[in-house]
């Protein structure tokens, strides 16, 4: 290099630095701002403090804006607020790239990949009063959430607010619920986000024991869906020790931001160092199948700390439940009485003769378990206080461990055990916390003496204490705390009327399942849309698996006779795909026995499907419209396949590219006959065999609010002998 070409490098070199240094003189937060990209690439996020020191933060997919600038912060009861006057005093980056195998799930083994940042920011005028923000970016989304450390001036502090925004691009059309702070079991509705403000107000039916939120406000997980094709799903992960999060909004600037469930006294959280929030998530993708196949909330929650989980098994199971709300021939209660005490005799009730959790029912549902290779049976109603349970905020009405006079426990256990069956406990609290929590460990006791490993819990009612609400940080302590304990008893939790999933079943994986959402009991009370199904796996899915009870064979309810027209909007087989698309370890064959001895064909599917998987395979979805899943059984060599569609009939594209390539299996189709409706010939189906082998693809006719549903096995050359292909 000569020395003209040198000195000329000189003075580019120099230009740039002085450049350089005139751009950070003119803009001193240039140097604050962090980006971050996903492992994949794509999605890109950046943090930002802004002049007077408020943390903000974007997020886009694929040069989209997913969430333009949004701020961050708490407002703090008494005290000083984590708003602003923030500096950054610290930025740490790393990225991870592991996997784990939960103790049952739709896979087998999950990966977990993310680059992370973590930001440190002080409060020069509050002593220097310093938080962390810790932000994890998935190739599926984003997490962050609020962490406080131990420190001199930072002990105890009470949240009046959190402040969390979501700043969205556009009027997404969104599948929302009313924001509520003791039930999320509304039906959903499907509108721009403008449009909510008009439709609230239908949307926000009568439930027991609502308290719907006085501004518009709508609940998570909230699943929307872009102008320009983004899928966009904000939810919460591993929800502990704080109250559960619904959304504010503003329909016109389309901004959301955190609104917490507030204590008897309107205060948020209570807090002390060290401590941090859950993590606010943001699922993101172009594909709809990926928001369905995210595991980023169950990554954000924490591995368990049980050393054993060999007694956390999947269940399927029957009951007696379904009769009590549509056949009309027995009842929750044993006496005909509306003012009972727990300290008084029961033998001295007045018989109501439908009482149904009686001894020799009982044994009646465990002799139809054991023939058709159930698990076990849920008895409901089987404990004394049923009389006047419901809207009196009772305190006192179960003990847990006292039978009617017709049933008999030990006979009932006794006889469960020689047929291979075991029985589900069911605890109804009536929203009387506190009581469940004095008796509890009875409760479990009592279990464990009689040979029960699993519970149903519920909280139907005003929550006790009085003026908590079920989705407040204490009640969200006393999940943890039922779930905890249950683990020292080796029993399994499915709780019901509990606050919505947040992927705890990692960190707690004998809370086996939860409804939390507007479940099969409503198909007897109103009814369900046919959409409903369609939209349940992209929101109240997304924390967890639900017990939605599914299999419903009698769908014309008018079949009972009990005067009314109610009916189950979906045909049968869409029931059967149900088991496929609903995930969850446990699954309940819903209906009466004497319905599945009257279409056994159709009844073998929900005999044959596995209720716990190595890996599940997202087909084809959209929200509201339709879900196509297969999924590979654990440990064995079968495939079951679900596919569910709305109010609408369409034609399924289903694939088997997910079996081992150059081997044959025997496909059994059930399917939708071609006059079949879910309002009209709902129970027409047909069964069909085929081969299939990873190249054949099926399009298959589903009817309106109907399914298909596919068991694939191996089979000899005898066994396909004569079949067709695909």
């Amino acid at each position: 290099m000569n020395f003209q070409s040198t000195k000329m490098l000189l003075r580019l070199s120099v230009s740039k630095k002085i450049a350089l240094l005139l751009f950070v003189c003119a803009s001193p937060l240039w140097i604050q701002a962090q980006v971050m990209t996903s492992p994949n690439k794509n999605l890109t996020f950046q943090f930002e403090l802004t002049a007077n020191g408020t943390p903000t933060y974007q997020l886009s997919f694929k040069g989209k804006p997913v969430v333009k600038t949004s701020t961050l912060g708490l407002e703090i009861k008494n005290a000083p607020s984590f708003m602003d006057g923030f500096s950054i005093t610290n930025s740490a980056q790393k990225s991870v790239d592991d996997s784990w195998n939960p103790v049952m799930g739709e896979e087998k083994t999950i990966r977990n990949t993310y680059n992370e940042l973590v930001v440190t920011l002080a409060q020069a005028k509050n002593n220097n009063r310093y938080i962390r923000i810790r932000f994890r970016l998935f190739n599926d989304g984003l997490g962050f959430r609020y962490e406080f450390p131990k420190q001199n001036d930072l002990n105890y502090f009470v949240i009046k607010e959190e402040h969390s925004e979501f700043q969205l691009a556009g009027d997404h059309k969104i599948f929302w619920i009313p924001g509520d702070y003791d039930t999320n079991e509304y039906a959903y509705t499907t509108s721009k986000i403008s449009e909510i403000p008009s439709l609230m107000k239908k949307a926000t039916i009568e439930i027991n024991s609502q308290f719907p939120i006085k501004n518009l406000a709508v609940q998570t997980p909230s699943m929307m869906k872009s102008s320009d094709g983004l899928y966009i799903n904000i939810h919460e992960a591993a929800l502990i020790n704080y109250p559960a999060m619904s959304l504010n909004l503003d329909a016109t600037t389309f901004k959301m931001s955190s609104h917490l469930t507030p204590d008897a006294v309107g205060n948020k959280g209570y807090m002390q160092t060290d401590a941090q929030t859950p993590w606010r998530t943001i699922v993101v993708s172009d594909k709809a199948t990926d928001i369905l196949a995210s595991k980023l909330i169950l990554n954000l929650n924490e591995p368990t700390s049980y050393k054993d989980v060999s007694w956390i098994k999947p269940v399927k199971y029957i009951g007696i439940w379904w009769e009590y709300f549509v056949a009309g021939k027995s009842t929750w209660a044993y006496g005909k009485e509306n003012n009972v005490k727990l300290d008084q005799d029961f033998t001295k009730l007045t018989p109501n003769g439908k009482h149904g959790a009686t001894t020799e029912h009982a044994k009646e549902y465990i002799d139809f378990a054991s023939a058709n290779g159930f698990d076990a049976i849920l008895i409901e109603g089987w404990n004394i206080g049923w009389e006047d349970w419901i809207n009196n905020w009772k305190e006192e009405v179960f003990d847990f461990v006292t039978a009617y006079p017709d049933f008999d426990v030990k006979a009932v256990q006794a006889y469960a055990a020689s047929k291979g069956v075991k029985i589900i406990m069911h605890h109804e609290t009536s929203g009387a916390a506190t009581n469940y929590e004095r008796r509890l460990d009875r409760a479990f006791e009592f279990m464990n003496e009689n040979g029960y490993d699993a519970v149903k819990t519920g909280y139907v009612g005003q929550i006790i204490p009085r003026g908590e609400h079920h989705d407040g940080q204490w009640m969200v302590n006393h999940y943890i705390h039922v779930a905890n304990r249950a683990a020292d008893y080796k029993i399994m939790i499915n709780s019901h009327e509990a606050v919505r999933p947040t992927g705890l079943n990692r960190t707690y994986p004998n809370w086996i399942a939860q409804e939390s959402a507007r479940g099969t009991e409503f198909e007897a009370m109103g009814g369900l849309a046919p959409e409903h199904t369609t939209i349940l796996p992209f929101t109240r899915l997304m924390g967890g698996p639900m017990d939605y009870t599914p299999g419903i064979f009698q769908t014309d309810l008018t079949y009972y006779k009990t005067g009314g027209n109610q009916r189950v909007n979906t045909t049968l087989v869409k029931q059967l795909a149900y088991y496929v698309t609903m995930y969850s370890p446990l699954q309940m064959a819903a209906d009466l026995p004497e319905n599945y001895n009257r279409f056994p064909d159709a009844f073998q599917f929900i005999k044959d499907v596995a209720v716990d998987w190595d890996n599940s395979y997202i087909l084809e979805a959209e929200p509201g419209d339709y879900i196509s899943i297969a999924r590979k059984a654990k440990g064995k060599n079968e495939w079951f396949v679900g596919g569910i569609t709305d109010e609408n009939s369409r034609t399924a594209t289903l694939t088997f590219d997910y079996l081992p390539k150059g081997k044959k299996f025997i496909a059994t189709i059930y399917a939708d006959a071609k006059d079949a409706n879910w309002n009209e010939k709902p129970q027409n189906y047909t069964i069909r065999k085929v081969v299939v082998t990873s190249k054949s693809v099926l399009k298959q006719y589903i009817a309106p609010g109907g399914g298909v549903a596919i068991s694939i096995k191996e089979g000899t050359a005898s066994d396909m002998k004569g079949l067709g292909k695909l």
